[in-house]
């Protein structure tokens, strides 16, 4: 019973965990200048009296600003159109809809943080096919034969690994990063009062994407380290 759980760990649930974890973590890299431009974001900049006005926690509808590893989107207001930037390695945010007196504090990450995203993306495509072709090499014939060299399987393991460092690494940058500016931007509009704009600030639902992503992700890895570890034992993988 053990083995053939194991079993299916390995062939059924580990691939289509490291499937969905590339496409969490793709969706949130894209999100929002490419897709799901209101839906997903790192950082959000919303319309609120909960900084402004002591005791409320009213949101009112006015300009809203999405931010993400490679640009904005924005709209003056619900009912407006809502317009994104260039998708860019090297985004540069449209914050034209807040007020002219909203604190500018909101900075672009440095341009090698997007990069290694991708980085990890491209190793992280490899190791999703590389590990689920290890995965059912029995069942590809002749084919899986190449699949059974302890050279591809520690491949695999080592693009899994790289891949999972390099992109959780960048992504807890952009999140100290962006925190950082949340944490900033609210302190100016407390400090100023019932002059401020009515804004706030916060981390999104991106981040949290990111994190079951690459909860995810951990298991085909681990799996796959494991099988590594039992060659290196001079077991059988």
């Amino acid at each position: 019973m053990i083995a053939g759980l194991s079993r299916a760990i390995n062939t059924l649930l580990a691939p289509i965990l490291a499937l969905t974890a590339l496409l969490l973590i793709l969706f949130t890299y894209l999100a929002p200048t490419l897709m799901l431009s209101t839906q997903v974001a790192l950082l959000t900049v919303k319309s609120s009296t909960a900084l402004t006005s002591s005791g409320s926690n009213t949101s009112v509808d006015g300009p809203a600003v999405f931010l993400g590893a490679l640009g904005s989107c924005s709209r003056s207001s619900s009912e407006t159109a809502v317009n994104c930037t260039v998708p860019s390695v090297s985004p540069s945010y449209d914050l034209s809809v807040l007020p002219s007196n909203a604190p500018d504090l909101l900075d672009a990450p440095t341009e090698t943080t997007p990069v290694f995203i991708a980085i990890s993306l491209a190793l992280t495509v490899i190791f999703l096919f590389m590990f689920t072709f290890t995965a059912h090499r029995a069942h590809l014939g002749k084919a899986g034969a190449m699949f059974e060299r302890p050279q591809l399987q520690r491949a695999t393991a080592w693009i899994g690994f790289m891949g999972f460092i390099i992109g959780i690494t960048s992504f807890l940058v952009l999140f100290m990063w962006f925190t950082k500016a949340v944490d900033d931007f609210n302190d100016d509009i407390e400090k100023d009062g019932s002059d401020a704009p009515k804004l706030i600030a916060a981390t999104s639902n991106g981040f949290i994407m990111v994190w079951v992503g690459y909860a995810f992700y951990a298991v085909p890895l681990v799996s796959s380290l494991s099988k590594l570890h039992v060659m290196t034992s001079g077991g059988k993988a």
